[in-house]
């Protein structure tokens, strides 16, 4: 008996130190440990996350592409049903909602002990008050969108929503659905994009309540939106992002549509935010009814939303 015993311990060992061996040999048929760079920062991973927190939902439509959002534990601010079809709604469902408490500026407000406490293996998207410096002190990895990184000058395009796909479909070890995923946006891309159409635009982001007007330049995702819908950027040749627009600077580009973006709240509020203000009407997008509300995920940053978003321009205004 006692022979037996020693033989099944010897065999218990043996097996456990097999196990190991075999999982840290298929980490590195996986590709681990692997380093992404985000923001200019080496972030590595030694294996594909399991326990991830999402700060921001814009990494929502990569992470449903590749079979992974059932890996969110927790999620915090705000996801507009509008964004996500029944599928992901649904899994969004499951997620606890740490909170949607955001600042007087929309920025989400949360204390790092919350999220530490969900022992996250990786962080999507820095926000004010939890830098990535601060989750890297607890060893915890954050990713960015990159087009959201600080300082970022590089002008977006549909080439970055595939090649975030396929950055995420390495640090999830999921290459294959990754491709397939690009492969998909890029056909549908594919079949809207086209030469211009004669027609100008321009991309605004009103204040509702009265406030500044903010337009977006060549460095944001609403340029190659216009671009691949057929429009003319009005402010195309403005380097910034986003800036400051007066209506009189409007009046003199007097772009043939206009594309109102918002963060949440009644469309028909923000259409008001443009179309009331004192010399409106001169405007021809606004005389010949040529104005649509997006949400701004359907634009900015770029991701699978940008897609759809471009879908919904083209609909809009289809001659």
């Amino acid at each position: 008996m006692k022979k037996i015993a020693v033989l099944s311990a010897v065999l218990l060992v043996t097996t456990g130190c097999g196990g190991a061996a075999d999982g840290a040999a298929s980490e590195a048929a996986a590709g681990y440990p692997l380093t992404v760079k985000n923001c200019g920062v080496d972030v590595t991973f030694d294996k594909a996350p399991e326990r991830t927190v999402l700060l921001k939902s814009a990494a929502v439509p990569y992470l449903h592409d590749l079979g992974v959002l059932d890996r969110v534990t927790a999620r915090a601010g705000q996801y507009p049903k509008e964004y996500y079809d029944a599928a992901t709604l649904a899994e969004l469902d499951k997620i606890p909602l740490l909170t949607d408490k955001t600042d007087t500026s929309g920025h989400l407000q949360i204390s790092k002990e919350v999220v530490i406490s969900q022992q996250p293996d990786l962080v999507f998207g820095e926000v004010d008050n939890l830098s990535r410096d601060t989750l890297s002190a607890v060893g915890i990895p954050l990713l960015e969108e990159p087009a959201m990184c600080p300082d970022n000058t590089v002008v977006p395009s549909f080439d970055d929503i595939y090649a975030q796909l396929e950055t995420y479909g390495k640090v999830f070890a999921r290459p294959e659905r990754a491709a397939t995923a690009a492969g998909a946006l890029k056909d549908r891309v594919g079949k809207i994009e086209k030469t211009g159409n004669g027609r100008t635009a321009a991309v605004l982001y009103p204040t509702v309540g009265g406030g500044v007007t903010y337009a977006y330049g060549s460095t944001s995702m609403a340029h190659p939106q216009l671009e691949a819908a057929g429009f003319t950027n009005v402010f195309g040749e403005s380097k910034e992002r986003v800036f400051e627009v007066t209506l009189e600077e409007l009046l003199g580009r007097n772009p043939d549509v206009l594309i109102l973006l918002y963060g949440d709240g009644d469309p028909a509020q923000v259409e008001q935010a443009v179309t009331s203000l004192p010399g409106a009407e001169k405007l021809q997008a606004v005389r010949n009814k040529q104005v649509m509300t997006q949400l701004f995920n359907f634009t900015e940053p770029p991701s699978p939303l940008s897609v759809d978003g471009l879908e919904r321009i083209v609909e809009r205004f289809q001659q």
